[in-house]
């Protein structure tokens, strides 16, 4: 196990926006979070990641509360949308600037980055453009890459597949994959594409209105039964 949440509310005036009274993550699942807009899933993560405090109950992991503990920072790595950018750098600076919290010379992060050549598709390095200036589906390249390179045991990714062109989403699936086969690393997803979300994650968490509707393991009628939830 590697999250484990007990009784997590946030309220937002009279609104109960997250109640979740229990879930755990086991190291090497794929997650996918999905649900409405409003249902919890950003509030959700970010409490995971300690970017919000709960109004009640708590988000351990590996036994250790997020709120009072750092040593989880050492293994998550997240990201969520273009806040966790650095936009007035250059995509280069940017990277160079994130290998360097974790000890990576220039040299290493440019050579890490080589493995994505395909996932960047030509559009990321060697541009001469401030991050500010991307498209959002380059940015969401640069943010993800950004949180691959830390190397983490637990990834959290709000949305990645928003606004990036098929031949990327399809790209993006297979490092996913490929990084739970190789590393057995325990990855998070929202998405409110359910076709991506079933193909990637083995594990589905249902959200509607911050509570836990539905939690269980894929098998083949899972996307049918979600476009059925979804329709009704």
């Amino acid at each position: 196990m590697i999250v484990e949440i007990t009784n997590l509310k946030k309220v937002y005036g009279n609104k109960t926006v997250v109640n979740v009274p229990e879930l755990t993550i086991n190291e090497g699942e794929t997650i996918g979070l999905v649900g409405n807009n409003g249902a919890g899933k950003t509030t959700l993560f970010r409490m995971v990641l300690d970017l919000i405090r709960p109004d009640g109950g708590e988000v351990r992991s590996r036994g250790e509360n997020v709120s009072f503990s750092d040593n989880w920072k050492n293994y998550t790595a997240s990201y969520l949308d273009e806040g966790f950018l650095i936009d007035y750098l250059t995509a280069e600076e940017y990277f160079i600037f994130i290998g360097s919290l974790h000890n990576l010379t220039a040299a290493h992060v440019m050579d890490y980055l080589k493995k994505y050549d395909e996932f960047f598709n030509g559009e990321i390095l060697n541009r001469g453009k401030y991050i500010r200036d991307f498209s959002k589906g380059n940015q969401n390249k640069v943010g993800i890459a950004a949180a691959l390179m830390q190397d983490p045991e637990l990834l959290v990714l709000d949305e990645p597949f928003a606004n990036l062109d098929p031949t990327t989403q399809i790209r993006l699936k297979t490092i996913i994959k490929s990084l739970k086969q190789e590393k057995n690393m325990a990855t998070l997803i929202s998405s409110h594409d359910l076709n991506h979300v079933t193909d990637v994650c083995d594990r589905i968490i249902l959200l509607e209105k911050g509570q836990i509707i539905k939690d269980f393991m894929k098998d083949e009628n899972t996307l049918k039964e979600l476009e059925e939830y979804f329709s009704e």
